[in-house]
């Protein structure tokens, strides 16, 4: 293995971007070094996986607490449903932006189980990149978010607060019409001196641009997320 010191160090060499296949044969200093970095960066991954399940548990209680109140009582004004459409949307641009973060460690631990650990249990299979070690080295030593927000905000969307989301908006509409059934509903969705109508469009408008975040096409970065695949491969290949 040529020496990483040498200024004709090249990581996308067959002989330098394989060290998995060395670490099969004998044990090295740089293999030691990649496994206590692999185990720091499963705990950063396990850590900021931790604070994405905080913050959904807490938009969860939040909106367990508002449905509860909001039907407790016919004279309970039906806007806290908004409130809480309001809060959870807040709670979903946090996780968004916990979720950049918490990818920026998981595609480094993508990165070390495609073309090390992979590598190293089956050296025949070769590596998923040719520059990998150049890419990683890359990002340790200027670190950078690697999904953009509106892919953030979709992958949430679509894992956990477009389906919240739509229970305070079936909620809402429940409330307005079928819970107060001696007025009109449009009259019901009025707030103070805001029309009905003029609150039903806002909240459509707010929902018809989280639809647009969720399913608008869009050019995927995140690295390391499950893939569909038959169950039963797994079963019978072992």
């Amino acid at each position: 293995m040529a020496d990483s010191d040498d200024d004709t160090f090249d990581p996308t060499t067959p002989e330098q971007r394989e060290i998995g296949r060395e670490m099969v044969d004998e044990s090295t200093g740089l293999g030691s070094v990649m496994a206590h970095a692999y185990r720091g960066e499963i705990d950063r991954v396990g850590t900021w996986r931790q604070r994405l399940d905080e913050t959904t548990k807490w938009a969860v209680t939040l909106m367990a607490a508002i449905l509860t109140w909001s039907f407790s009582s016919t004279d309970n004004p039906h806007y806290i449903l908004l409130i809480g459409i309001i809060v959870v949307t807040i709670f979903l641009g946090i996780e968004a932006r916990r979720y950049r973060d918490y990818d920026v460690f998981r595609s480094r631990t993508r990165v070390i189980q495609e073309n090390l650990l992979a590598n190293a249990l089956d050296p025949s299979q070769g590596t998923e990149s040719h520059d990998w070690r150049a890419e990683l080295s890359r990002d340790y030593r200027r670190p950078t978010l690697k999904v953009s927000l509106h892919e953030a905000l979709a992958n949430r969307l679509q894992r956990v607060y477009l389906a919240l989301l739509s229970v305070l908006l079936v909620a809402w509409v429940f409330r307005i019409t079928a819970f107060a059934p001696r007025q009109d509903w449009l009259t019901t969705a009025g707030i103070d001196r805001i029309p009905g109508i003029a609150v039903v469009a806002v909240v459509g408008v707010i929902y018809v641009v989280l639809l647009g975040v969720t399913f608008w096409p869009h050019e995927r970065h995140a690295k390391g997320e499950f893939r569909e695949g038959n169950p039963n491969d797994w079963k019978e290949n072992r």
